[in-house]
């Protein structure tokens, strides 16, 4: 899952805790929904340099709010290859590099195809492309991977994504090669291009979790623990020359070993990538749009264009052809806790369903340009199984007399007070904006609503907290790769509600044939029969209306004028930098 805020990345480093922290999630996040993720209708002009193809040669700029911190592949929290990161680091797998819902498929990166599933999916095989090679000029091997994957468990390299803590048998114990010189037994190479992983469970989705940055290999004569990311060694299109303030800045060469004949995926234009973070956003986003020198050539990973920086920008037309469109896995909805009175009773769920006013939600969040109203759990995409239905229809602004009659049912016929709990942070997400949207809609209906504010740190450790838990809360969850699953397990599995720590399934749902359709579905392989069937749970869990789905995040995100070649995928919903070139 990722944790995204506003105006930052949805695929960044750390985005998201761990899995406990975070469940398997960001993760994420920040943002980081919409039908099809796409460039926007004046973004086509930038595909190409001024004689129809992109141009090698130039520096891509990098400004990012957010520090590119803890370089390191084991403590990267990244899906899909991540964006900046994907240039150094390759994997088993990667995200298809192409623009909208093409961009949510799996393909190979360093293994010449998919993984190998047996017929449970509890064992998965890779074998390597031939020719590959570190910066050094040093061979590649699938014992690269294994150590790179076993360094992933050191407790000084904690950050990363936690699946393979969960799912690798003997996973739970394994500490890291610093602590245990004897590896992780079910990570098998029997030779230098196959590796084996044995799982403790069906998971069909694996080529999805082989892009985490975890999967790259790491040569163990150059780890330095803790220190490998100030000169991680490079796989990918470019190497690091310099970091800088553990990630403030950092800057990227061609790496002279990387060969286009073994990668499919990264087209590697300019010649140099110059990342520099820590920046305002509101400073990113004037010099992206003013485009003087250096920052002509610049685009951002991390930081949306704002409702009035959005009015201004569609105000111009020259600016309106330098803002790229993108969609991210993710919701944002209302939480019931129904331990808590009244909303045990599904009849009071369903009342404030009907009484939402999804268009004022959607104007709190920004407008119809950044968010998109949400009627299911999963997100409006094929990847994930998206499967239109609404089992409370309020129409655009609310059915305050459908909600009114569900209370009087419920024996609250003179309405009844209820408490929302939201973050005092203007994260866009859980804002105060939001909750009072919510409350005024709300009164329609006779319900009354008291904003319990908290500051973000407060709200984030009370939502999660199975023991001190609210009855209803503003809440938010991203995808770390584009299927059902992560988005559907960590909400709604019994079986993954932690009471004591970082708890997810805030309705503390633990029902049989749900838990059951969840294991069934991990097993399959065939992602395209796995969606459908993610779609047909989801909506079975929707009418039990333990959420009330709210909006989808839409990102508008300027680039340089001298930028070409922008592609955005379903699966980032950010301009994809290993494909971007320079004039």
């Amino acid at each position: 899952m990722r944790r995204l805020r506003r105006p930052t990345s949805a695929i960044s480093s750390r985005t998201a805790m761990s899995r406990r922290t975070a469940a398997a999630s960001a993760a994420l996040v920040v943002l980081a929904a919409g039908a099809a993720a796409c460039a926007g209708p004046e973004d086509n002009k930038n595909k190409a340099g001024g004689d129809g193809k992109p141009q090698k040669g130039g520096t891509l700029t990098v400004l990012n709010s957010d520090p590119q911190s803890d370089f390191d592949p084991a403590r990267l929290y990244t899906s899909g290859g991540g964006n900046v990161p994907s240039l150094v680091f390759r994997t088993l797998t990667t995200r298809n590099r192409e623009d909208g819902a093409d961009g949510a498929k799996v393909v190979p990166d360093l293994a010449e195809s998919l993984g190998k599933p047996s017929e449970d999916a509890t064992v998965w095989t890779y074998t390597l492309k031939k020719g590959l090679k570190f910066e050094d000029g040093t061979p590649v091997t699938t014992k690269d991977i294994k150590y790179g994957i076993e360094r992933s468990f050191a407790a000084e390299l904690s950050g990363g994504a936690p699946f393979l803590r969960d799912w690798l048998i003997g996973g739970d114990k394994y500490q890291g090669p610093y602590k245990d010189k004897k590896g992780l037994d079910s990570v098998e190479t029997p030779d230098d291009r196959t590796i084996v992983f044995r799982l403790n469970k069906p998971v069909g989705d694996f080529d999805y979790v082989a892009t985490q940055t975890s999967f790259a290999p790491v040569p163990k004569a150059k780890d330095k623990g803790t220190k490998y990311e100030e000169h991680p060694v490079s796989t990918g299109p470019y190497k690091v020359v310099k970091n800088t303030g553990d990630g403030e800045r950092l800057q990227l060469e061609r790496n002279p070993h990387w060969s286009a004949d073994t990668d499919a995926e990264r087209k590697a234009y300019p010649d140099r990538i110059d990342v520099r973070s820590g920046l305002n956003s509101s400073v990113i986003n004037q010099r992206l749009s003013a485009s003087q020198g250096a920052d002509a050539a610049a685009v951002t990973t991390d930081t949306n264009l704002g409702p009035a920086e959005l009015a201004k920008v569609s105000g111009d037309k020259k600016l309106a052809a330098q803002v790229g469109t993108g969609h991210f896995g993710y919701t944002n909805y209302l939480a019931f806790n129904p331990k808590v009175k009244p909303f045990d009773d599904p009849k009071v769920r369903q009342a404030i369903a009907y009484a939402v006013d999804r268009t004022s939600v959607v104007n709190a969040a920004g407008g119809s340009s950044l968010a998109e109203p949400a009627t299911t759990f999963l997100p409006n995409q094929k990847s994930f199984g998206y499967t239109e239905f609404d089992h409370f229809p309020a129409g655009a602004s609310g059915n305050p007399e459908k909600a009114k009659e569900l209370l009087r049912a419920a024996g609250h016929k003179d309405g009844l007070t209820i408490t929302l709990t939201h973050s005092n942070a203007k994260n866009f997400e859980t804002s105060p904006e939001i909750a009072t949207a919510l409350q005024d809609a709300l009164k329609k209906a006779g319900i009354t609503v008291r904003l319990q504010g908290l500051e973000d740190n407060d709200y984030e450790d009370k939502v999660h907290d199975a023991k001190d838990e609210p009855g209803l809360f503003l809440a938010h969850w991203g995808a770390d790769w584009p299927s059902g699953g992560p988005f559907l397990a960590p909400i709604f599995d019994g079986r993954q509600i932690v009471k004591d720590g970082y708890n997810f399934n805030s309705s503390f749902l633990d029902d049989k044939a749900v838990n059951q359709e969840i294991d069934e579905i991990n097993k399959l392989t065939d992602h395209t029969a796995a969606a459908v069937r993610w779609g047909a749970l989801d909506k079975k869990i929707g009418a039990k209306a333990l959420t009330v789905p709210l909006f989808h995040p839409v990102y508008k995100r300027l680039y340089g004028k001298d930028v070409k070649n922008v592609v955005i995928s379903d699966w980032t919903g950010v301009l994809d930098v290993s494909q971007a070139s320079v004039k």
